[in-house]
């Protein structure tokens, strides 16, 4: 159930500015809200400029929005404007306590949708390795017999406090590994971590993208476009169904965050991406605004 609900217009400006022209272009962009229990979406558009060519609009393989433009005509910029109008939901308190060993056995026997599709984020992906160091860091948190949902949020806040959020330590190459041995990172290297620990110990975890609501500094002014893109976890916890867990800000997932999408990694939900012929060298420029309606 939900405790509290909050309804935001959100805008998502993303701006790829080309040092010479591009003459064609197909891309990818996973930019509409998907619709999961506890966040309502009003209403959801997707504007981009130049005007495509192309455009189709689908469901992946996971079940998120996702749309396909091409571009035809010869332009030295890009912007997408997503804006969405949505109420999202708290979670309320856990209705099982199911140990985390009775979780991971029961893949080897249930065979209902659930748990078949939740078998999907078990195993090892392109950015997400399985490991025995991963399980071991883990292991401190799944002690026996313990509840899944308390080991895993006792993870989440491990990871808060054993590393350093640090924007200028990765980038999007950055691997698990090196994370871990530099134990700092932002809130993507966070979840890939966490991902690959719970997975390391045949447990299945999401990597979940979308935004992070941002309250300014008591007597500061609420600053346009200082919202921000985010990344979190989601954990199946057996009867509790799948938990959101934010490793990067050692909280539950609740009002604050709204969800995008969902997948192994990011490489499943990155939000735009594509192939270009020409453009030279490019820099990319995003905004994201989640504003309360109340406001």
């Amino acid at each position: 159930m939900s405790t509290s609900h909050v309804r935001y217009r959100v805008q998502h400006l993303t701006r790829y500015v080309y040092s010479e022209g591009v003459s064609l272009c197909h891309n990818v962009a996973k930019l509409t809200p998907r619709h999961v229990p506890g966040q309502t979406i009003h209403s959801s558009s997707l504007e981009i400029s130049p005007r495509p060519a192309i455009r189709t609009d689908h469901i992946d393989y996971y079940r998120n929005p996702m749309t396909n433009f091409t571009i035809q005509v010869p332009h030295t910029e890009l912007l997408l404007t997503a804006t969405h109008d949505l109420t999202v939901g708290s979670t309320g308190p856990a209705i099982g306590e199911d140990s985390w060993e009775i979780v991971r056995d029961r893949y080897q026997t249930d065979r209902s949708t659930l748990w078949l599709e939740a078998a999907d984020y078990r195993h090892e992906s392109p950015l997400i390795p399985v490991a025995s160091r991963y399980g071991e860091y883990a292991a401190v948190s799944f002690r026996p017999n313990r509840s899944i949902r308390e080991a895993a949020f006792e993870l989440t806040q491990r990871i808060h406090k054993d590393f350093v959020y640090d924007p200028r330590a990765t980038d999007v190459n950055t691997t698990v590994a090196e994370v871990f041995d530099r134990r700092r990172g932002v809130c993507q290297d966070f979840a890939h971590f966490q991902i690959a620990c719970l997975r390391s110990l045949g447990l299945s975890a999401r990597y979940v993208s979308g935004y992070l609501s941002t309250t300014p500094p008591p007597g500061r002014p609420r600053l346009i476009g200082a919202d921000a893109s985010h990344a979190w976890v989601s954990v199946f916890c057996g009867s509790d169904g799948w938990v959101g867990m934010d490793p990067t800000n050692a909280t539950l997932a609740n009002e604050r965050h709204i969800v995008l999408a969902w997948g192994r990694d990011y490489q499943d939900v990155c939000p735009v991406k594509g192939v270009i012929l020409g453009g030279g060298q490019h820099h990319v420029e995003v905004s994201v605004d989640a504003k309360t309606i109340t406001e």
